[in-house]
């Protein structure tokens, strides 16, 4: 999908009401199921989670501010989550480049030569 076109989408559903919005993204399953070349991107294991229980509870009936709040809640956890990966990560890195086989005795390391 081009820039143009993803802007002008999400400029659309900026202002549906959030009811609206479970009908636009109903009517995306829909057109996904039937026209789709390949199936969408799989998401991780929080967000799947939470999809379901979004759907459980818009099955049940449950009061929208409720699963707002709730959605909001683990929209929270996913970005401290995330966070804690990337940190993770960024650790894993840097003691990666620590462990790095130092120069053998008896031979320059690049400092030495003023490189």
């Amino acid at each position: 999908m081009h820039e143009i076109l993803r802007e002008r989408v999400w400029r659309k559903l900026e202002v549906l009401p959030e009811s609206q919005l479970y009908e636009v993204l109903d009517y995306i399953e829909f057109l996904e199921t039937k026209y789709a070349a390949k199936q969408a991107r799989r998401p991780d294991t929080l967000q799947r989670f939470a999809e379901r229980l979004e759907d459980g509870m818009r099955v049940r009936s449950v009061a929208p501010m409720v699963i707002t709040g709730t959605m909001g809640l683990f929209g929270t956890a996913q970005k401290v989550l995330r966070g804690v990966t990337d940190a993770g990560r960024s650790i894993l890195g840097e003691t990666g480049n620590a462990s790095a086989t130092p120069p053998a005795r008896g031979q320059p390391d690049d400092e030495s030569n003023g490189r």
